[in-house]
């Protein structure tokens, strides 16, 4: 029986940690890692605000299917429950004066 499961070990003894900013705040987070449940452990608790009311939003599913961990990287609308932390990551919340980022 091969025991190598595909999961990485991120325990805070085991895990790299690497720089990720977060809405111009510096975070250094495990490499690897589910970025919203970083961030979350990092204690941002707003990802983005909704479209009509400014109403704050953070990870609800971690699974990819409500869209409230909108973040915006490298110019791209995406889910952070669906994005792995990597080294240099910038990170900004999705959202401009009327809402959600319009380009995502």
């Amino acid at each position: 029986m091969n025991n190598a499961l595909p999961f990485h070990d991120l325990s805070p003894d085991t895990a790299s940690l690497v720089n990720v900013r977060f809405d111009g705040t510096e975070y250094a987070l495990p490499e690897g890692a589910n970025l919203a449940a970083a961030l979350l452990a990092a204690g941002v608790t707003v990802f983005r605000t909704t479209p009509t009311s400014q109403a704050p939003r953070a990870p609800y599913c971690m699974m990819g299917a409500c869209y409230d961990c909108l973040v915006k990287i490298d110019g791209t609308t995406r889910q952070a429950c669906m994005t792995e932390v990597r080294k240099g990551l910038i990170v900004e919340r999705a959202h401009t004066a009327g809402g959600v980022d319009e380009n995502g």
